[in-house]
């Protein structure tokens, strides 16, 4: 097996929960990277012989990000919709059925080759790992083939049919319907199961029902909640022990107490609060608090159609109140404890070697530079992709 030396890096996130700093950040380092995995990692005058070696020239190395929302399998965009809130037209989720019927109309050449578009793009920008969602096809066949599609870019896969109930249908009905023969199948294809507690959307009563079908196929639970205003799907996260609660903007001083009683994870998501104005979460009280950030980019074609992480970084730190290390670390390990994964997010002995090279000296400059093109080079599983 063949042993790689990356030397000369100016500064090395590892993530070491054991450090003494949040970053675990190595100066004048280096890294060894054999297969897959990194093998050792230390000051670069530390290093031991390699077969190969790699001088990236002072440049700072970081896992790669990873993304945990997104929703990438879709036909069509929105953007006439975005230029109406531009205008000054709130946001209410009520789009999401344009891109339901773009999606069923497209073929699966189609949504395979869009993915694969926006996958690429997110690996340019150092995302190593991304979760992927259905929730645009809102029919049994539409959602199986959505989480079919995604499978072929990640075993993070999430059947999120419960995402709106489709026009001039009985909610009552949809809800047996994702429960019953949509379930069974998604459930193949799937690793997650997720639902938009939300008004307008699903309430606390049918969110629990379904997470709780989707457990009992082996579905790990999820859930999109407090986006559009106050509502009890956080304290449901919580009440369930779920890994991780998304968007969690509007939140009252019991959601934070529960979020940090429980453990759960709130995964928070700038790039819809850029695209909807909408007020950011405010990441500075979830963080005094003890609870556990992390940051995605929910990638789709409504609410947030990036798949820029460093550009959700950079509104992480001037727009919610967090550190350029707090920020960067809730897009690399929290992201992945986020999914539940202990392999990635952090670059130590043992760790899949999925990491970025910046075009830059220190993590800092991903919120100090936004909008330039720093990730310099990507690996994954130990194999540079770019």
């Amino acid at each position: 097996m063949t042993s790689t030396l990356i030397t000369n890096i100016a500064e090395l996130v590892t993530n070491d929960p054991e450090a003494d700093d949040l970053l675990g950040a190595i100066s004048d380092a280096a890294l060894v990277v054999e297969g897959a995995r990194v093998a050792w990692v230390g000051r670069a005058a530390d290093a031991p012989a390699t077969d190969e070696r790699l001088d990236v020239g002072g440049r700072a190395v970081l896992p790669g990000f990873v993304d945990s929302h997104s929703h990438l399998v879709f036909a069509g965009d929105r953007a006439q919709e975005f230029a109406a809130r531009m205008g000054g037209k709130s946001y209410a989720a009520g789009g999401i059925r344009t891109t339901v019927a773009a999606t069923r109309a497209a073929t699966d050449e189609q949504l395979t080759a869009h993915v694969a578009r926006l996958v690429q793009e997110m690996r340019r920008q150092g995302t190593t790992t991304v979760e992927i969602k259905s929730g645009y096809g809102l029919t049994t066949k539409d959602e199986a083939r959505s989480l079919a599609v995604a499978r072929q870019f990640t075993e993070e896969t999430t059947f999120l049919g419960a995402h709106v109930v489709p026009a001039d249908t009985d909610p009552a009905a949809y809800v047996e319907l994702v429960t019953g023969a949509m379930l069974e199948a998604a459930a193949p294809y799937a690793k997650w199961i997720d639902v938009f507690c939300e008004r307008g959307a699903f309430d606390d009563d049918q969110a629990r029902t379904i997470l709780a079908a989707g457990r009992q196929h082996g579905l790990r639970p999820r859930l999109h909640a407090n986006q559009l205003g106050p509502g009890p799907g956080v304290r449901l996260a919580a009440e369930l022990g779920l890994t991780a609660v998304d968007h969690c903007t509007f939140l009252e001083h019991a959601d934070v107490v529960a979020l940090r009683d429980s453990g759960t994870i709130a995964t928070l998501l700038p790039g819809v609060e850029f695209s909807t104005r909408q007020p950011y979460p405010d990441a500075r009280a979830l963080l005094d608090a003890g609870v556990g950030v992390a940051i995605a980019s929910d990638c789709n074609p409504g609410s947030s159609f990036t798949s820029s992480l460093p550009l959700c970084v950079a509104l992480a730190v001037r727009e919610m109140g967090m550190t350029p290390a707090e920020a960067v670390h809730a897009a690399t390990a929290m992201g992945a404890r986020a999914l539940g994964r202990d392999d990635i997010g952090a670059l130590m002995p043992g760790k899949r070697a999925d990491l970025m090279v910046l075009d830059a000296p220190s993590h800092v400059h991903l919120a100090y530079r936004p909008g330039v093109p720093l990730v310099q080079s990507v690996w994954l599983g130990g194999r540079p992709q770019m």
